[in-house]
């Protein structure tokens, strides 16, 4: 159903700003390096993060939602390429640079990249079209892009990027899109992988990550294999309006459906989109997502924080907003600790949790404003600021 598919794709078209860019940069906080070659230390699961924005100020705002859940870990950094053109889609110089300094930062960080399979891509292209270049594309006519992305991770020192290659396949929003041609679409993906693989220094995950539901085409139509998937996601957000979460779990093609099938194909699952949407402000549906992935364990989710389906970003959604605040406030999810055996009877505090906590993002402490001018603000979404260390930390 296309009405499943249709939301508001805001702050994706990157506006290729040098200057911005390179102050956004500068304010990103500092942490251990990861030395070229280092091994990657063994990764708790499950980890968790936000999508926040595409680009340097998605980077930036991480650490102040860190903040706002009293230092919860946010171990994944999403972000998404533009499908406008091919050049972007091969990761445009200056684009993935903050992402991958965000990620080297840390060991156990994970950087998730959502991958668009064609051009165009959100321009409505007709099925016919569509047809004829999934099999274009099957047919190895678009291998070299996937190869210059490859290598381009590779040179950024993020050969572990997760993947999440042709999103929502079986809905009827993306050029990338399955139904005018499944079989096509499976040998397209394939080829992708197979080429992205064989760059010299990589180590991608592949994640196939369908919309809830049976949407344009029941999904598992375009499940291209277990030799060249590593994850299967599922993209789960609060639709079609009336539809209680059991009710989305029970549905054919569903969230009982997406572990089901995981778990047949020896795979492990994950969240890449998920967040509210038709249903407004529910905190019912809020509750029984965090739940869900408490007790299904995805390798990773980010929950997609902007109206109408944020938290922290969205003020639109102050119950919700409690429950989710209320539950990861505080969460490292690393190993159980043991728990020591007290000299005397303590009584656990829990953290307070205000009824509606403020969403405004926090601007990062000893950051100075920089005037851009309205224009190019306007294209930002804000205002970025400069630390004012920098000098001190660039010698």
């Amino acid at each position: 159903m296309a009405a499943r598919q249709s939301r508001t794709r805001s702050g994706r078209r990157p506006a290729h700003a040098a200057a911005a860019v390179i102050a956004a940069a500068a304010c990103l906080a500092a942490g251990p390096g990861v030395a070229a070659g280092e091994p990657a230390a063994p990764e708790p699961t499950p980890a968790f993060g936000a999508y926040l924005d595409y680009g340097p100020r998605g980077v930036a705002r991480m650490a102040a939602l860190s903040h706002w859940l009293g230092g919860a870990e946010l171990r994944v950094g999403h972000t998404y390429l533009p499908g406008d053109r091919w050049s972007n889609i091969e990761g445009a110089p200056g684009f993935l640079d903050v992402w991958a300094d965000w990620r080297t930062r840390q060991a156990d960080r994970m950087l998730v990249l959502n991958v668009p399979m064609m051009e165009r891509n959100e321009e409505h292209v007709g099925d016919d079209e569509v047809r004829e270049l999934l099999r274009q594309g099957a047919a190895g006519r678009f291998d070299h892009h996937f190869r210059a992305l490859a290598e381009r991770l590779v040179a950024l020192k993020v050969p572990d990027t997760v993947l999440v290659l042709g999103w929502e396949m079986n809905g009827t929003t993306y050029t990338h899109r399955c139904g005018p041609d499944p079989e096509a679409w499976k040998t397209y993906w394939n080829r992708i992988v197979t080429t992205m693989r064989a760059v010299p220094g990589q180590k991608f995950r592949f994640d196939f990550t369908p919309s809830r539901g049976r949407d344009a085409v029941p999904w598992t139509r375009c499940y291209p294999g277990d030799a060249t998937v590593d994850i299967i996601g599922m993209d789960s957000y609060d639709q079609p309006r009336g539809m209680s979460f059991d009710e989305q779990v029970k549905e054919p093609y569903g969230l009982q459906a997406h572990v089901d099938f995981a778990k047949a194909h020896g795979k492990p699952v994950s969240y890449p989109e998920w967040g509210l949407f038709r249903n407004g402000d529910n905190a019912a549906y809020m509750r029984g997502m965090l739940a869900w992935m408490d007790e299904h364990k995805p390798v990773y989710n980010t929950v997609t924080d902007y109206c109408p389906h944020g938290v922290w970003q969205c003020d639109d959604n102050p119950r919700s907003t409690a429950v989710y605040r209320s539950v990861l406030f505080g969460r490292t999810d690393g190993p159980e600790p043991t728990t020591p055996t007290p000299a005397e009877p303590t009584t656990p505090t829990a953290p307070p949790v205000p009824p509606a906590p403020p969403t405004t993002p926090e601007a990062p402490a000893d950051c100075s404003p920089l005037e851009l001018g309205d224009w190019v603000e306007y294209w930002l979404g804000g205002k970025l600021c400069m630390r004012l260390d920098w000098y001190a930390r660039a010698k």
